[in-house]
Parts: structure tokens; sequence; C-alpha cells
């Protein structure tokens, strides 16, 4: 049984109430909203650990509605629609979505993904675990999730913090796709490659001095990704 707080945006009524259900029977305490205006109302009046976003919704829809709440909120985002192309998932994930599930699914895969996605919410870092990070004009500090290019500030979410963790931790070390997926959204994940290709994208912006020219979040193609750190910048 869980007490994590989540939200159903959906503007079908059915799916609502089904949610509602199935969720508050596994001990989660769940809100809805029929719209993208109301849910992100409800997100400003209520902190919630995790939210169910439909894609195509009237008004404003799923995508615009994931980045607003992404503006404000490290709340897992799970998107649902109907569609699987790799375009609309990696434009659900460039908005701020952290897994994405498609119409028709069952209870128990929603109630899976769902509990891997809760499983991700970063644990608070114990002083002193990872050494501040120093180099070509880029400060990272993950024990207290400050990073900063230039002396400007990079708000990372908390996905991205899970990742660039996972990979400072492991420095100048290639790391395959499957080890990555499985590390930081579980054991059931292994083949979402565009989940990454988002994720180190949405990285390079955010840590990197020239994104399109990244000197730390590295691809070595075919095999995965590395973040390099110059010898001398190793303790």
């Amino acid at each position: 049984m869980s007490t994590s707080k989540i939200l159903v945006i959906d503007d079908d009524a059915q799916i609502r109430r089904t949610m509602r259900v199935a969720l508050t029977s596994r001990g989660y305490q769940v809100g809805d909203a029929r719209t993208g205006e109301q849910g992100l109302e409800e997100m400003r009046s209520s902190p919630y650990d995790l939210v169910l976003l439909d894609v195509n919704m009237p008004g404003m829809g799923g995508v615009e509605t994931c980045r607003m709440i992404r503006y404000g909120s490290e709340a897992v985002i799970i998107m649902l629609t109907v569609s699987n192309t790799e375009k609309d998932k990696v434009d659900a994930l460039d908005a701020g979505a952290d897994d994405y599930i498609t119409k028709p699914f069952s209870t128990p895969e929603l109630l899976a993904r769902i509990r891997a996605n809760l499983r991700r919410l970063p644990q608070p870092p114990r002083q002193g675990d990872l050494e501040p990070l120093r180099s070509q004009g880029v400060n990272i500090d993950l024990s207290s999730r400050q990073v900063a290019v230039r002396g400007r500030a990079s708000r990372l979410t908390a996905r991205e913090f899970d990742l660039l963790s996972y990979l400072l931790a492991r420095p100048n070390k290639t790391l395959g796709h499957r080890e990555l997926l499985q590390a930081l959204w579980g054991p059931d994940y292994g083949d979402e490659l565009e989940y990454l290709r988002v994720f180190v994208n949405r990285l390079r912006k955010k840590i990197e001095p020239d994104p399109s020219k990244p000197r730390f979040l590295l691809t070595d193609t075919s095999a995965g990704y590395r973040f390099h750190l110059p010898q001398n910048d190793l303790s």
C-alpha cells in the first residue's frame, strides 16, 4: 500500500472514475481534473507525487500542460495517449514528461509503471556523498542539487539529476543504454532509447557551455553515454 498522491488529468470521466477506484484501492491518494487548466490549478493548490496526464484534451493539450507543470513541480509525469509514434513520445519527453504509456492499457500495466516511477523519486542526499565538480566553468554539486554554468544557475528536474549523478559517479566509463534505462526507470525498461536521447539532450542544454559541442556528456555511438571528466579533475 502507498500513501503517494496522484493527480489524474483526463477529459474522459469514465477513465477518471476507473483510475480513482483502481488507485485508491491500492492506498494512493487521488485527485482528478478534466482539463489541463483545472489540472494546473490543482497542482498549485496541493502538491502531488505523480501526474497521469492525457495528451489529447480540449483546450490546453497534454503536452502544453506537461510543460507548464514542469515549470514549478518535480512531480513524476506519465503521459497517456492513443498514439505510439516516436515523434509523439519525444514531444512529450521534451515537454518534461518522465514516462509514456499507450492506450488502451491494463490496470496491472499502469500500476507497474506508477510503482517504477515512484521508486525513481530522489532520496535526500547524504552530505559528502558526492564531491562537487568544478571544471571549465561548470559547477555541479549534486548533494545540494545545485548546478551552475559560467555563474548562471541551471534548474534540473528530479530525473535529470538522477541521470547526471549516475553518469558522474562513473566518470569516463561508457554506460550502455539498457543499464541506464533500468537504473533510472526500472527493470522493465531497456528498449526506450528515445528516453535517453531526450534526457541527455535536455541535460546538455543545462550543463554544457555549448550544447552543440558537448564537453562532458558524450555519446559513444551504438554503445551508450559517458561523462567525460579530465584526469586532473578526478579526485
